[in-house]
Formats: structure tokens, C-alpha cells, sequence
């Protein structure tokens, strides 16, 4: 329950006082030691936060008053639903009260997608939430974002839910093998070993949504391929649920040969980040020119996601910003040079 009530302290003030049911419930929401609720304090300098018994009491200004509030509600709601209050959490519950959206952020945090090993996987922004609601909803995605946004891992963890449900038959996991660094003719052992650090990024997500024992099982009876996209020129895909990864590092040629791999009930996944292009100098990513091509066709969506849906290390979202802003910057410097050439050419 929520009671709220007028004050009068410093100008024109307001309390407002949450319940919780239990004391368990209390600090399992505030934390041990409320830990929580100095993050909340810090975050929100400008309103005062009171304990006493099992309520908590909120004073200040009130847009203020009421976002905190409704924080703390949220937080609440999450406990309910056995989701843990970490920072990380309190970071994006934060960002979602900011965006004012409609949705309630711990109705966000509390979509399921798949289970395993003690775990559960769940999308962990707005955005997120909505890129998974568009693969359900759509046979063509393409999740577009840069590093550590969810847009691979969330898609892998909606084909093994696919998989388990009988949606699918089978799991296709490609990538292309773009040399950034390396040669593979330099890299040592047969072509398999110089493909594989390619897709151990695929490999690695499977061990977390599957039990590592059945995974050599299940790709020995082809239900889960992990192959360079090389290996899927010729082929028609039906009854599958295909991932393609690091689509930036395509060609449009090869983001065609791909796209039209599509067969009956398959779905299809395409992800990258139109930012971090491995191919040679003047080759044409496949993945920046596809939203122009295929932007009017039904049942084809493309989900964007930024540095806010950066669910690694809080330090990976203000890199990935940090680097935006300087791109932005380098363009604006470059573009204002070629002015000052041109128009020092025309005096």
C-alpha cells in the first residue's frame, strides 16, 4: 500500500510512505545492509528516504517523490516475482522510469524466455523486451546494436525455446569467417580448427542454454549446426530456426544468398553491430544497405538497440556512448574541413 499526505518543510514538500508485507520482503527490495537504498539515495539527491518498522518513508519534491516511489514500487513488485534487486537491475529499472514508458518496468524484467541450468534468461531492457516480442511476432528480425546489447545471446535463447517446444526441428548458428587481424591460411591446424574461433562465440552461448553433455549428441544428428555462412550457398532451410551473426561483416551479395536460404516454417535472425565492419576497404557491409532494400516488406522487422540496452559491465555502455560521441565528432571535424577547403578553393 501507498499512503501519501502534504508537508510543509522547506517550501512546498511531500511524503510519501510504501509498505512492505514482511520484513523478508523489506530487505530482500532495500537490500542487506540497504545497500539499495543508498544507490536510491544517490541517484535521487534531491528527496529524503526514512525507515521505521516495515515502511518506507519518501520526502521531497513531487515529480521527485513520485519516481522514487514508484522505484521502490517496482523494486517491490520484482521480489514478488523472485527476481534478485541487484544494482544492475536498479541501473535499468532507473532508465526505464526515465523513458516515462507505459510499460512497467518490472513486467520488463520478469519475461521468461528459457531456463536452464539454475538460470533464466530474460530480456533486461524495454528494448529487448520488444526485440524478443518481434522475433515471436515476425519471420525475419534483423537486431541491430552494438556490443553487449542481448540482440545474439536473446535470439540463440529464443531458438532453443523454439527447439523445446517442438516449434522447430532443428537450430542453424552461421557466421561469416572475415579475417579482422588474422589470416586464416597463417592460423594453425586443419580448415575446421582455423573456422572455429569464428563461431566460438555461438558455442559458448549454446553452453549456457543447454546441457554441455547433449550438445556433440544433438549437432551429430544435424539438430544444431554451427557452420560459416559459406556453408549455406545452394541449401533451402525449412522447419529451422536460423541465426546469422555479425551480419555486418556481409556482403550484400551474401546477405542475399542468405535471405533467400529462408524455407517453410523456418524463422529467421540476423544480428550486428553497422559500427564495427571487418571487411576490406571499400567492400560494402551487407547489413547497412538491407534496411534500405527490404524496409517495406511484411513480416520483416528490424530492431534497433543502443548503448541503454548494454547489459555487460556498466563500463561497456559508456564506451560504446564515449565512442559514438567521438564518431560523431570525427564526422562533424572532417565535414567542417571539407568546407573550409572548398571554400577557400572558391576564393
Amino acid at each position: 500500500m501507498t499512503d501519501s499526505s502534504g508537508k510543509t518543510r522547506n517550501g512546498a514538500q511531500k511524503t510519501e510512505t510504501i509498505r512492505f508485507d514482511s520484513t523478508d520482503q523489506m530487505v530482500e527490495s532495500l537490500g542487506a545492509n540497504d545497500q539499495a537504498l543508498r544507490f536510491i539515495e544517490d541517484a535521487f539527491p534531491d528527496v529524503q528516504l526514512a525507515v521505521r518498522g516495515n515502511e518506507l518513508s519518501i520526502t521531497g519534491e513531487g515529480e521527485s517523490v513520485k519516481r522514487t516511489s514508484r522505484l521502490v514500487a517496482e523494486m517491490r513488485n520484482l521480489v514478488a516475482n523472485n527476481t534478485r534487486v541487484t544494482e544492475h537491475v536498479l541501473v535499468q529499472l532507473i532508465s526505464m522510469l526515465k523513458d516515462q514508458t507505459t510499460e512497467r518496468p518490472s513486467d520488463v524484467l520478469t519475461v521468461n524466455i528459457l531456463s536452464s541450468r539454475g538460470r533464466t534468461i530474460r530480456p533486461k531492457t524495454l528494448n529487448q523486451k520488444r526485440y524478443v516480442e518481434s522475433i515471436d511476432e515476425n519471420t525475419v528480425v534483423f537486431g541491430i546494436g552494438p556490443a553487449g546489447t542481448g540482440k545474439t545471446y536473446l535470439a540463440m535463447a529464443k531458438a532453443v525455446q523454439a527447439l523445446q517446444q517442438k516449434e522447430v526441428s532443428r537450430i542453424i548458428l552461421t557466421r561469416p569467417a572475415v579475417e579482422a587481424g588474422e589470416r586464416l591460411g597463417f592460423l594453425p591446424g586443419t580448415l575446421s580448427d582455423k573456422i572455429d574461433p569464428y563461431l566460438r562465440p555461438l558455442y559458448d552461448a549454446l553452453h549456457d542454454m543447454i546441457d554441455p553433455e547433449t550438445i556433440p549428441r544433438l549437432m551429430a544428428a544435424g539438430t544444431i549446426e554451427v557452420a560459416p555462412l559459406a556453408y549455406m550457398r545452394g541449401r533451402t532451410l525449412n522447419d529451422a530456426f536460423i541465426i546469422l551473426d555479425e551480419a555486418q561483416n556481409t556482403t550484400p551479395e551474401q546477405m542475399k544468398m542468405f535471405l533467400t536460404r529462408l524455407g517453410f516454417g523456418s524463422k529467421m535472425v540476423i544480428t550486428g553491430d553497422v559500427t564495427q565492419v571487418d571487411l576490406p576497404g571499400g567492400t560494402p557491409s551487407g547489413l547497412r544497405v538491407v534496411r534500405d532494400i527490404l524496409d517495406d516488406i511484411t513480416d520483416i522487422t528490424f530492431m534497433e538497440l543502443d548503448a541503454t540496452d548494454v547489459v555487460r559491465h556498466r563500463l561497456v555502455s559508456n564506451i560504446v556512448s564515449a565512442y559514438a560521441d567521438w564518431d560523431e565528432s570525427t564526422r562533424s571535424s572532417a565535414q567542417t574541413s571539407r568546407t573550409d577547403r572548398n571554400t577557400g578553393a572558391q576564393r
